[in-house]
Order: structure tokens, then C-alpha cells, then sequence
């Protein structure tokens, strides 16, 4: 088994309570980029960060702020009204994203979520917030990720916008420190395969999960909606493999993962000890970086990868 140094991987897993304080404190800052009160908006990335949109366009459509879509930047419905694109793009270099932008620039408001201020979205956009403090050296995204949606999340929040039952920032960070501190599972760092579940804007979450676990380790995972499990994917659970929700728990879903003898994997039982779903993804991008040094994988360059899709000719 080939033995790795501390991952700069992990180092970034590492940093994020911190990267996701200062992007609360960025708020007021990055307005411009913003989605406004009451606008129509299409949140739009590739990869990871259409993850990220998926889960930003449930808050805050489901906290008043707006009606939101998410999108694969690629699928965007050219034709359909928006009042703004908001594209989220760590690399500033993807083609999907900038093809986009270009083709819709004067119709409507653009901005856009980055980390690199010296690449072409800067100037393809309208608007551009930079979280420069959050970019990473490893292709696997972490921390970026997870800092944007703490940004619009402290959004949402500073316009009163955050849905019911979901927590603020501050008490995230804390629980962002909690799963980094806890011991990872040994029943579930001994599984062979991962089923991800989330319900409303968790299902995003859930999504990315089972990439960081692909991506970095190779993982056998899968992802579904929470309450669509038992519409098939439960078929694949059995012992030595593992559920692992994020979020509330739907009515009975631990009895029928228990009854076919898998593991149930949620922050916790119990409402007071939980995490929020967002630092409970860190639980996660420990376990792919685990996974994937027992495996003898290098998590900070995982195959067949490079840190931004760049196409040739993609408009030809």
C-alpha cells in the first residue's frame, strides 16, 4: 500500500470552519453579485458546483427570497425568463460556464461565484465575487464548495431569507468543528459500497458526497432523494454496506435499512447532538480521503481528472 504525506486534500477538509467564517464576513462585500430579493434566478455550475446550485436554489426559493432553478451548466433552457444567471465556477476556465455567459450577456443580469480572479469569468460576468481565501491546490474540490454555500447562506440569513429548521451559519461552523474532531465510523470506513440520501436542499449535499467518494477513492456509491430509497435503491443494501443520510430522517427509514441488514449512517439519533447537513459533508470528504488512501490512491490528483474542464472547439 502506497503511503502518503498529509494531503493538501485534508489540510483543506481541515481549513473550512475557518474559510466559511470569512465568507459570512464577506457578505456585504460581494452585493453586487448577489441575487436580489424577489428576482427570478438560474443557478448554474458543473460538476460539484451544479451540486452546491441544486442545494442553494432549495433555500431560498423555500425561504421566500425567490423563485430559483438549479442547472448543469451545459442544460441551461435557453428561452426560458430569468432575471439572473448565477454561475458558480472554482477554476473561472470551464467551458460549459463561460460559453453560457457569453451567450447570454446583455439579456440579462450575470454574476458569478469564483476563486481565481486572473482567469476569463472575470469579465465574463456582470458581477463576480471572489473567494480567492478558499481556492484549493488539490483537483478534488472540498473546501471552495462548501464556502460558497456558506456565503449564500449568510446571505440568505442577513435578509431574513433562511428557511425554518435550518441553522444559522455560526452554530454550522461549530458543528463544521464537531466533524472534524469525531473519529470517522469503523463500520462505515469498512464498507464496501455508500448509498447518500437527502430530502429539500440536502439532496445536493448528498449528491456531492457520492462524487467526493468516486472521485478520490473509487468509490461504489450512489445517491437518491431520502424518501425514494425504497423505491429501488434499497435492493443494494445489505451487510457491509452503508445508507448514510443527511438531514432528517424520514419516518421508518432506519428500521427497513436495519431489516435488510445494512448500516445506517445519519449525524446522529438524537435532534440536540445532530449536524447540520452541510458540516456533516466534511464527515464525508474525510471518509473519500481515508477510503482513498487505504486504497493506495494519491486523493489530491485522483485519475482521469484536472482541476477545470477546458473543451477545444466546443462551439464548433
Amino acid at each position: 500500500m502506497t503511503t502518503f504525506k498529509t494531503s493538501r486534500t485534508s489540510i483543506e477538509i481541515a481549513s473550512q470552519p475557518d474559510t466559511w467564517r470569512r465568507a459570512a464576513e464577506s457578505v456585504a462585500s460581494f452585493s453586487d453579485a448577489l441575487p436580489r430579493r424577489g428576482e427570478r434566478v438560474a443557478v448554474v455550475g458543473c460538476g460539484t458546483s451544479w451540486f452546491m446550485a441544486l442545494a442553494y436554489a432549495e433555500l431560498r426559493e423555500s425561504g421566500g427570497h425567490g423563485e430559483t432553478d438549479a442547472f448543469a451548466a451545459s442544460e441551461f433552457p435557453h428561452g426560458r425568463r430569468y432575471d439572473r444567471v448565477l454561475a458558480i465556477t472554482r477554476s473561472g476556465t470551464t467551458t460549459e460556464v463561460l460559453d453560457l455567459l457569453t451567450r447570454v450577456k446583455g439579456t440579462l443580469a450575470t454574476s458569478v461565484v469564483t476563486a481565481d480572479p486572473a482567469t476569463p469569468v472575470m469579465t465574463a460576468a456582470d458581477a463576480v465575487a471572489v473567494l480567492d481565501f478558499a481556492d484549493e491546490q488539490s483537483v478534488v474540490q472540498t473546501r471552495f464548495a462548501t464556502t460558497v454555500l456558506a456565503l449564500l447562506r449568510a446571505h440568505l440569513e442577513a435578509e431574513n431569507a433562511l428557511p425554518a429548521g435550518v441553522r444559522p451559519l455560526a452554530q454550522a461552523v461549530q458543528d463544521a468543528e464537531r466533524a472534524l474532531a469525531e473519529p470517522l465510523d469503523p463500520a462505515v470506513c469498512a464498507a464496501e459500497q455508500f448509498t447518500f440520501l437527502g430530502t429539500g436542499w440536502s439532496y445536493g449535499l448528498a449528491l456531492e458526497a457520492g462524487l467526493k467518494m468516486r472521485e478520490a477513492a473509487g468509490a461504489w456509491t450512489e445517491a437518491y432523494p431520502a424518501m425514494e430509497y425504497r423505491h429501488g435503491p434499497i435492493s443494494i443494501t445489505g451487510p457491509g454496506r452503508v445508507a448514510w443520510l443527511f438531514g432528517a430522517e424520514p419516518r421508518g427509514l432506519a428500521d427497513d435499512i436495519a431489516r435488510v441488514g445494512g448500516h445506517f449512517a445519519a449525524a446522529s439519533q438524537q435532534a440536540e447532538d445532530d449536524l447540520d447537513p452541510l458540516a456533516d459533508l466534511i464527515r464525508a470528504q474525510r471518509l473519500a480521503v481515508h477510503l482513498a488512501e487505504a486504497r493506495g490512491y494519491d486523493p489530491d490528483r485522483p485519475r482521469n481528472l484536472t482541476r477545470s474542464v477546458v473543451l477545444e472547439n466546443a462551439g464548433a
